[in-house]
């Protein structure tokens, strides 16, 4: 990286017209008064990042107000891109139609997904339709801001980091996730009711991180001086059956709510903690354990999240980009966002260290026992134009067995894609291989599906 006016940083955001993490991201830049600069919003949907860039600037012009950014529309990736020090991606590959498909098709197998954005037959139709864009940005970021450091915030997170790679393996790029500090706060919530401890928050949480995206798993968990895995253990003995739920989120409220259930029966099978909500930890394992069906679901205390639910919070998010854009309703700069984004920011312009969990090449073999070409979630290091992955250690035989299906099924999608014509038969060998599917469907029956919903998507 060239050396950077932390006063007068460009930060290009690719899916700047987002009706929701734009808005954190403008929250938490709000609040930091010690990095300022432009952000240049560049989405195929034009009117919405005109409208974002209405509702930054009114948020910058605010008197409560630290962080001062101009915000500004851009029209070409071009433009948005040439000479930017940040690149922010995080888009919604096509929309909630496509996505429909991806979740709710595969159903007539039998195949219930509870996310369909990063496993299962969903994830990975949603990255054929994505890791091209994915390719492209690659090659658009080499030519016009090479030097730049580049935050994805997309599912399926690990294979577009993976595409981010492939199209400019120079490229300095890693995918950011909130899951783990899901679990951190479930830890530090445990703390509070075993130990009797006050006001502990998820940054008292030490952790060692180990896995790939949304099938991370903690091996080594501390407060203060306390070993936290035992701790755990007793506490899943006692609420396994009624499982864990703090704070307003009732599993049956919330669509994306859990009661824990699904990390604390993986815990007493496997030895470590599960890190990411249980919605998604569901998605990686056999589809006979946590999905086999709505009631099966119910029993595990989390919840389908159907699509139909998306498309109308959309409505809503729509109305609120109004009200935000009018002066109508304010952004609440007070209410914490728990992302780490900008602090990462900040490290990599050299205001301080940071360390947290990220997603990146296994080239450190900060895993030791996956393969150097994979996407990895660990731990590392941020500092002045560098992120050294921390050395997280070998994973568990027992639990590596579970994540290399997906490992390989990544290297099927993206060889698939990079074929350029989207090869149906490696395309139906992951399908086979995925866990939710695998054992379920006859070969007709998957190839079937596959090209109903790639034509359906794609």
């Amino acid at each position: 990286m060239k050396t950077v006016d932390s006063k007068n940083l460009n930060i290009a955001y690719i899916g700047g017209g987002s009706r929701g993490w734009a808005w954190t991201f403008m929250t938490d830049l709000a609040r930091e008064n010690e990095i300022s600069g432009t952000i240049r919003l560049y989405d195929i949907d034009v009117p919405a990042a005109k409208k974002n860039e209405t509702i930054g600037n009114r948020l910058s012009a605010r008197a409560d107000v630290v962080g001062k950014w101009k915000y500004e529309m851009k029209e070409t990736l071009e433009e948005a891109l040439t000479g930017a020090d940040f690149v922010i991606i995080s888009i919604l590959p096509k929309t909630f139609d496509e996505m429909e498909v991806d979740v709710h098709m595969p159903e007539r197998l039998g195949i219930y997904q509870s996310v369909g954005d990063t496993a299962g037959p969903g994830g990975m139709m949603r990255a054929l339709r994505t890791l091209p864009m994915f390719l492209e940005f690659a090659k658009a970021i080499k030519q016009y801001c090479p030097e730049a450091w580049v935050i994805n915030y997309t599912n399926p997170m690990s294979l577009c980091v993976k595409a981010l790679y492939e199209g400019f393996p120079g490229i300095k790029a890693f995918g950011c996730c909130h899951e783990v500090f899901g679990t951190q706060k479930v830890l530090a919530e445990i703390v509070m009711r075993e130990l009797g401890e006050k006001n502990v928050t998820k940054d008292d949480i030490n952790i060692n991180v180990q896995g790939i995206n949304h099938f991370t798993w903690f091996d080594y968990a501390t407060y203060k001086s306390v070993d936290l895995l035992p701790v755990y253990r007793k506490f899943v003995d006692e609420h396994y059956e009624e499982g864990l739920e703090f704070g307003d989120m009732n599993w049956m409220n919330s669509t994306f709510a859990c009661a824990h259930r699904v990390k604390f029966d993986l815990f007493r099978r496997f030895g470590l903690i599960a890190a990411a909500g249980d919605r998604h930890l569901a998605e990686f394992m056999p589809g006979t354990d946590y999905l086999k069906d709505p009631e099966q679901v119910k029993g595990w205390k989390f919840g389908l999240t159907t699509v139909a639910w998306r498309k109308e919070d959309l409505k809503h998010r729509l109305e609120r980009s109004e009200r935000l854009a009018k002066g109508e309703e304010e952004i609440d700069i007070n209410q914490e966002t728990g992302e780490e984004g900008v602090s990462m920011i900040k490290a990599l312009c050299g205001l301080g260290r940071k360390v947290t969990n990220v997603n990146i090449p296994n080239t450190g073999r900060q895993i030791p026992n996956l393969p150097e070409d994979a996407i990895v979630e660990t731990n590392a290091l941020f500092e002045r134009d560098k992120v050294r992955p921390l050395y997280a250690g070998a994973l568990k035989e027992d639990v590596k067995a579970l994540v290399m299906p997906h490992i390989k099924n990544h290297e099927r999608i993206m060889n698939a894609v990079l074929g350029g014509n989207k090869d149906v038969d490696l395309i139906c060998e992951a399908f086979e291989n995925d866990p939710l599917i695998k054992g379920r469907a006859g070969k007709e029956e998957i190839r079937k599906l596959v090209v109903d919903m790639m034509k359906a998507t794609l």
